[in-house]
């Protein structure tokens, strides 16, 4: 079954006091294009979270969040006490040393919290094997998520596929009984023209030999059985698994190439419209072939 290359993973778990998030978005691209949001913490590990994402995804525009919530207790940052009586200790004797004599005043404790160090935060230095455990698994739930809702958008694309083969197919079905008419009707045409406009005797067999090659340029019995092959084969491609986009999109350019060819040898209107139908059918894949992986 083919797979979208349009996906959406999101998967989450708790590790002491932080709570710890993996976000990926994947769009339509000709190769991995990799984007990553890493927390500082996790930084180190980055290859091997880029080697995860592009061995299980393949192809996409892909962009990778991982991202810490703490507890607000926890995330607070504290407050250097033991630096904030040094600093106050000096701006006293400052004070002193300059002859103000107003210290401590109302804008001491907003002075001093602007000091230099005064609000320090305390952070993991070293990311421990136990927490790297967690975070791989969080990352391969969320790839495993994204890669479910690829399955769910190429099961749709594949439907509506299989529905615009088949009215392909049926169009070209409807093309054989125009297909006699045109013959007659060209026949009846040149006939005509060389009785009423030219005026003039002819070699009736000469004439025969010349529709029958004229009508043989006209022939699209070729493309007609190259096109049916190619709708086989493109149900074939989707069936034979995943990674097939860029194949299926080289399938639907042949078929434009026989729909083509058939649409310039129809000489004929309802065949010409017959043409035109089918090129809108084969339009609408190759719209949505290029978002298959």
């Amino acid at each position: 079954m083919i797979q979208s290359m349009t996906g959406y993973g999101k998967a989450s778990a708790t590790f002491g006091d932080k709570k710890i998030n993996v976000e990926i978005k994947s769009l339509n691209s000709k190769a991995m294009d990799l984007s990553t949001r890493i927390a500082p913490l996790y930084r180190e590990k980055e290859i091997e979270i880029r080697n995860m994402v592009s061995k299980s995804l393949e192809r996409g525009k892909v962009d990778f969040s991982l991202w810490i919530e703490k507890e607000a207790s926890t995330s607070a940052a504290q407050i250097n006490i033991a630096l904030a009586q040094s600093y106050d200790q000096q701006m006293q004797k400052l004070s002193e040393a300059l002859g103000w004599g107003n210290y401590p005043n109302e804008y001491s404790m907003a002075t001093l919290l602007r000091m230099p160090d005064i609000m320090s935060k305390d952070e993991i230095i070293e990311l421990s094997e136990e927490e790297w455990e967690v975070v791989r698994q969080v990352v391969e739930e969320a790839i495993a998520h994204l890669v479910d809702f690829r399955k769910q958008e190429g099961a749709a694309l594949e439907k509506k596929f299989n529905e615009k083969i088949d009215n392909i197919e049926r169009l070209l079905k409807s093309i054989e009984p125009y297909e006699t008419e045109r013959v007659t009707k060209i026949r009846e045409r040149i006939t005509d023209a060389l009785e009423k406009t030219i005026c003039v005797d002819y070699d009736k067999n000469r004439l025969e030999q010349e529709l029958i090659y004229y009508i043989e340029k006209l022939d699209i019995n070729e493309e007609k059985q190259r096109l049916s092959n190619h709708l086989n084969y493109f149900r074939e491609t989707m069936a034979s698994g995943h990674g097939q986009g860029k194949k299926l999109g080289f399938i639907a350019q042949e078929m434009g190439r026989e729909i083509n060819t058939t649409g310039s040898k129809s000489n004929h209107a309802e065949m010409q419209n017959i043409v035109v139908q089918m090129k809108d059918e084969l339009e609408q894949i190759k719209e949505q072939v290029l978002n298959v992986m």
